[in-house]
């Protein structure tokens, strides 16, 4: 059943893992975003837009489509000599493209945020540590969707840091206690929980060593929904993408903010007031000059 689109009465319409969002939700979401970018200013992070398509050759590089194979969407060109065979108006509902239909994929939607940042670095020797602040549109195939909970395409901003491993884990740990501050603030219970997320080959040192030290913890809302993630990952893009600093592979770590997520836990703790979820979230004292 298609839900109403947004109005007054409706900030929110999602089908079939695709969300709408209305002018109340919308006005949340850039509270939100107001918050995580102040942090990222507090950072030193410099704000950056990438593009929102990523070659396959450099997502092959970090092992993307070994680790991830299941969230991958790929946007490939339609195949012009099948034309006649195009859909038409009027189109079933779940009316697709078939294989026969097109070209080959060169380029893929990004499951996340931060992987444009590290290709951007590519090849670089850094002169020290670097941090850097995005928003973008991700997308991920799932077994299935479920509200604001679990989206098809979704929004992610991220606050990364490249440096040494000194610098990267300090990062992680001062948006640690901002995240658990800003939740108390607004009345949210999380929990912090090492995620299992195999970012590495399951079978590979790595993985080994994201056993003994967890490389990934989530903050998790009642009802086990992570809104948010710390990431720590080594040297591995690095090393991957030859980015350096003093001679040696840069570490890289990132803080991670589920917009729409966040807008889920917020509109349940506020039942359903959104002016009144914004008013909290404008609330909240801004952090002090860059550290």
């Amino acid at each position: 059943m298609r839900t109403p689109s947004p109005g007054p009465r409706t900030p929110v319409a999602v089908t079939d893992g695709l969300v709408t969002l209305g002018p109340e939700a919308v006005r949340l979401r850039a509270a939100l975003d107001a918050v995580f970018t102040g942090w990222a200013a507090a950072a030193g992070a410099a704000e950056v837009i990438y593009p929102p398509l990523i070659p396959v050759a450099d997502l092959a590089r970090f092992d993307y489509f070994t680790n991830f194979p299941h969230l991958v969407l790929a946007a490939a060109p339609v195949d012009t000599a099948a034309v006649a065979d195009l859909p038409t108006h009027p189109a079933a509902p779940g009316t697709g493209l078939g294989g026969h239909q097109l070209g080959e994929a060169g380029l893929v939607l990004p499951s996340a945020a931060c992987y444009n940042a590290y290709l951007s670095l590519s090849g670089t020797e850094l002169d020290e540590p670097v941090r850097l602040t995005t928003l973008a549109q991700c997308f991920r195939r799932e077994t299935h969707y479920e509200g604001l909970r679990r989206l098809h395409g979704f929004t992610m901003r991220e606050i990364i840091a490249v440096g040494d491993a000194e610098t990267v884990k300090a990062h992680l740990t001062t948006h640690k206690h901002l995240v658990l501050g800003f939740a108390g603030h607004l009345g949210l219970s999380l929990t912090t929980e090492v995620a299992t997320d195999p970012f590495f080959d399951a079978n590979g040192s790595r993985a080994v060593m994201q056993r003994l030290f967890p490389t990934k913890e989530e903050f998790v809302a009642d009802g086990g929904l992570a809104i948010a993630s710390v990431n720590y990952h080594r040297n591995f893009f690095g090393e991957r993408a030859g980015i350096t600093l003093a001679g040696a592979e840069a570490h890289t770590s990132c803080v991670a903010f589920g917009m729409e997520r966040w807008l889920h836990v917020l509109e349940a703790r506020f039942g359903g007031d959104w002016d009144a979820a914004e008013e909290a979230v404008r609330s909240f004292p801004a952090p002090e000059g860059p550290s």
